[in-house]
């Protein structure tokens, strides 16, 4: 199993909707004879790989994958029937696939065709490389990162604005992985035009992630290098209250649009899982960063601290106002992973969940 799981990473970034699997064929002997893992979505699932690797090896033998075989038909056939077919007689599994299309389907369907199954496998394993998808299934958003850089005094910005590059480039390479792990990275209207970022993964994925801008009104510049779709795909995500001429200007330029009812990050994320994202990551500025949170659409916060000072009154700080009136307030972090990028210091950790609201406050971007 734990073959199954290191194989299962090797599609991180690409599988969204569907979860990160791996699978493992041992013959009736026990010896290894196939591989597979889900590279991508609309790609052969896991299951289907390493029993066409095995071939008639499988007969008899034992299948070893991180979840559960699907029974449905999506854009592939059930791996089920393939398991069936190929005549493997043991299938042993770390968890059930807790989407409500599956949902312990796979499971009845092999145990009724009188397969020995075992579960429960290295299940905590599991459930941790696949948290994403499993958050998606559970609360119908994306698991939402958010993560920022800033000095040693806390600021994001020199006081004329200027913020490129706070952190080195030891850290910048971190992001650029970090985005590639991600379906989507998100800013603010405040964003785009004070830094004309690029927001791609400089090629360490393929496709890039989905590019978002969130400007309710569309007051946005019409050359920045996030309209050049050529590089990655970008959506523009507005208000009922953005003018027909402003619509109109960036359907010429070729942008997707996207207009939400409430434009807020809370309805942002339910679309966003509606188009298939398991996890987002939020590089926006403090007013949205600070929504976003409030909103309960980040679960996870990723700083980068650098030996610098910037100094500056009033301070540009990396989130806007919580609402906290005292210090044992609920926005902790759980889980710390702390570690040095060059000379900068990143912080990571999990929000506790007691903190999370998912009620919209009309704090979303200009």
């Amino acid at each position: 199993m734990a073959r199954a799981l290191q194989l299962a990473t090797l599609g991180e970034g690409r599988t969204s909707p569907n979860p990160l699997v791996g699978a493992v064929i041992l013959d009736v002997g026990g010896q290894l004879v196939g591989e597979g893992f889900h590279a991508r979505a609309g790609a052969p699932h896991a299951e289907v790989g390493a029993l066409a690797q095995a071939g008639e090896r499988a007969r008899g033998g034992t299948l070893i994958v991180t979840l559960e075989p699907c029974c449905h038909h999506g854009r592939t056939p059930p791996c089920s029937e393939a398991v069936l077919a190929a005549g493997i007689a043991r299938v042993v599994l770390a968890m059930a696939d807790p989407n409500p299309l599956v949902s312990g389907g796979g499971i009845a369907r092999l145990r009724a065709a009188g397969l020995e199954v075992i579960e429960g496998v290295m299940e905590a394993e599991a459930r941790r490389l696949n948290h994403a998808f499993l958050h998606r299934i559970a609360t119908g958003r994306p698991l939402g990162i958010l993560k920022w850089a800033m000095s040693l005094d806390g600021r994001t910005a020199l006081p004329n604005g200027v913020s490129q590059w706070i952190s080195g480039p030891q850290a910048r390479g971190w992001v650029h992985r970090l985005r590639a792990r991600c379906d989507a990275v998100i800013v603010g209207g405040g964003t785009v035009r004070a830094d004309d970022p690029l927001l791609t993964s400089r090629g360490q994925r393929d496709p890039e992630p989905l590019r978002v801008v969130l400007s309710r009104s569309l007051d946005l510049p019409t050359q920045t290098r996030l309209w050049d779709t050529a590089a990655a795909a970008t959506l523009l995500v507005h208000g009922p209250e953005a003018p027909v001429e402003r619509c109109d200007r960036f359907d010429a330029l070729g942008v997707e649009r996207l207009a939400l009812e409430i434009c807020e990050p809370g309805a942002l994320a339910l679309a966003l899982a509606q188009r298939g994202c398991n996890q987002v990551l939020w590089e926006c500025g403090p007013v949205l960063a600070a929504a976003a949170l409030r909103q309960g659409c980040v679960q996870q916060l990723a700083a980068v601290i650098a030996p610098k000072l910037l100094g500056g009154l009033p301070a540009r700080t990396a989130l806007g106002d919580l609402g906290l009136e005292r210090l044992d307030g609920p926005w902790a972090l759980q889980g710390l992973d702390i570690r040095w990028l060059g000379p900068d210091l990143l912080w990571q950790g999990r929000l506790d969940g007691a903190a999370l609201s998912a009620v919209p406050d009309a704090g979303g971007p200009p």
